[in-house]
Parts: C-alpha cells; sequence; structure tokens
C-alpha cells in the first residue's frame, strides 16, 4: 500500500472516531433530562437550540432550567451561557427579550452566589432599573447586598446616575475594604465635581501609592492643572514614596506646559540629578524629561 493511500486510511479512521454535533432538538432534551449527568447537560447546553436561534420552545425550556432553583448550580450557569450567547447574536431573540430580562430578575436575587452576580452584572449592562436599585440598596445597607460593594460599584459604573456618585462618595470616606476604595475611585472619576476628593486623597501620605495614582489619573482629567501643581510640589519632596514621585515625573514631562518647565529652574536642575541616582524607573524618566524639555 503506498505512503498516500496509508495517510488518506489513516485521516478517514481519525474523522470517523469525531462523533457528529448532535441535532438541536436531541440536545434540548439531554440538557432537560435530569436524569443525565451535569457534565453531560452542561455540553447539551453548549449545543442548545437557542444558540441558532430555532424556536420559541428552545427559549423556554432554557429560561425554565435557569429559573429553577432545584436545578444544579453548573447547570444553571450554562442556561444562563447559552441565553447570553442568544441575545447577542440571534436576531429572532429580540422577540423575547422581555421575558430573558424578567428572568435575570429573579435570578439575581438567587441564593447561589455566582449566578447572582451574573445575572446583576447582564441586567447592569443592559442598564436594567431593578439592578440599578438593588445594587444601590445594598451599598447603602450591607444587610441587603446581593454581590461584594467593590463588584456592585463595578456594576454601577456601566450606568451612572448621580446616585451612584453620591454612594461612591460615601465608600471612599468609609471604605468596606481597598478593592470597594479602588472602584468607588474609579467610578468617580467621571464626576466632574470630584476633583476635591481625588486632590485630597492623592496629597494624603497616609495613603497607599496605588490609591494616590489613582487619583492622580483621575485629576488629570478632571483638573490638570492642579495636578501639575501638586506633581511639582511631590517631586521635590524628598519625603514621598519612589511611585508617586515617578507618577509626578511622567505627568509632568507628558502633559506639563512647555513655556512653564522650561523656565523653572529648580524643577529642571533636580530632575537633572535624579537622571543618574535613584530606582530604574526615575532614572527612566527622568531621561524622558531630558529628552524633552533640555534643548530649551
Amino acid at each position: 500500500m503506498s505512503t498516500k493511500r496509508k495517510a488518506t486510511k489513516k485521516s478517514s479512521a481519525r474523522k470517523s472516531k469525531t462523533p457528529a454535533r448532535r441535532s438541536a432538538r436531541t440536545a434540548l432534551s439531554v440538557a432537560r433530562n435530569a436524569s443525565n449527568t451535569v457534565d453531560e447537560r452542561v455540553a447539551a447546553l453548549s449545543e442548545a437550540p437557542l444558540a441558532t436561534g430555532e424556536n420559541e420552545e428552545s427559549l423556554q425550556a432554557i429560561l425554565k432550567v435557569l429559573r429553577d432553583k432545584n436545578e444544579p448550580s453548573e447547570v444553571r450557569l450554562a442556561a444562563f451561557q447559552s441565553l447570553g450567547a442568544a441575545a447577542f447574536s440571534v436576531l429572532a431573540f429580540e422577540s423575547a427579550r422581555g421575558e430573558y430580562l424578567t428572568a435575570l430578575r429573579e435570578v439575581a436575587t438567587d441564593p447561589d452566589p455566582l449566578l447572582r452576580r451574573r445575572a446583576l452584572g447582564a441586567l447592569a449592562r443592559e442598564q436594567d432599573g431593578f439592578a440599578q436599585k438593588k445594587l444601590l440598596e445594598g451599598l447603602q445597607n450591607p444587610e441587603k447586598a446581593l454581590v461584594p460593594p467593590e463588584k456592585a460599584l463595578q456594576f454601577l459604573s456601566y450606568d451612572i446616575h448621580a446616585d451612584a456618585y453620591q454612594v461612591a462618595r460615601e465608600v471612599v470616606a468609609n471604605p468596606p475594604n481597598t478593592a470597594a476604595k479602588f472602584e468607588a475611585l474609579r467610578l468617580l472619576a467621571s464626576d466632574a465635581t470630584a476633583a476635591p476628593v481625588f486632590e485630597k486623597i492623592l496629597r494624603d501620605k497616609q495613603e497607599s501609592p496605588e490609591i494616590r495614582q489613582i487619583c492622580a489619573a483621575a485629576l488629570q482629567s478632571l483638573s490638570p492643572d492642579k495636578l501639575q501643581s501638586y506633581a511639582r510640589e511631590a517631586l521635590l519632596d524628598p519625603s514621598e514614596p519612589d511611585e508617586i514621585q515617578a507618577t509626578s515625573l511622567t505627568a509632568i514631562t507628558q502633559f506639563g506646559d512647555r513655556e512653564a518647565v522650561s523656565k523653572d529652574a529648580k524643577l529642571r536642575k533636580h530632575v537633572d540629578k535624579l537622571s543618574g541616582k535613584g530606582s530604574t524607573r526615575m532614572k527612566q524618566g527622568a531621561r524622558r524629561f531630558i529628552k524633552k524639555y533640555g534643548d530649551e
């Protein structure tokens, strides 16, 4: 037998061992059958007819699996993922979107924390009023929280309203954890009136460099003049940590007023010294500064 014929024969054998993709009806039947294993049902839901937009019956069947608290979490999560994929890719799904959102609102208060989080995230991306109300409620009253505060703030950032800004300010003032404070600051970065909040935290040497760096980035957007004023002070202050000095040097190099920086002999002399000492990051930053302003 020729080498070419042998290769063809082996290829055919491999193809024959590859299982054919089951029909949409069969996949749905397997997914709904509680006597099948969880893995079998999850695999079937990934092939569910809803993904091809076949019929209303498919939608109702998978919605039923998602809503059923007696179903295994893995199966319900697979149903959620199948519905989510269809919501984005199937034009025919639009007629069922209302019922889909209703199901998500039910699951948003489900005992299962992962399903709860996924449902609230999906609703938040849809800018759903029910989700926003629940998220705000949980931040104001932790006993009613459906997700951790940092996750609630992240979801609220998808569709920010004045109430969200106020709650974010409260979290910044009295954060339940560092992650929540990070998310609250990120949310406030789009609040045009929040510049004083960021400037106050940026100037607080008791805050972590990571938090202060977030504030520097926000201040650049909200009030660049205030950031430039602070950056010069920080760069000349030997008590500031390396991370803050490096951030300040970058801010001046990238966004500083060319005329003002060029005339600032004290600042330029200080940066010139930094180019030969300090951390690698500071040296590199100083050299970029000198390259931009050195010939002025």
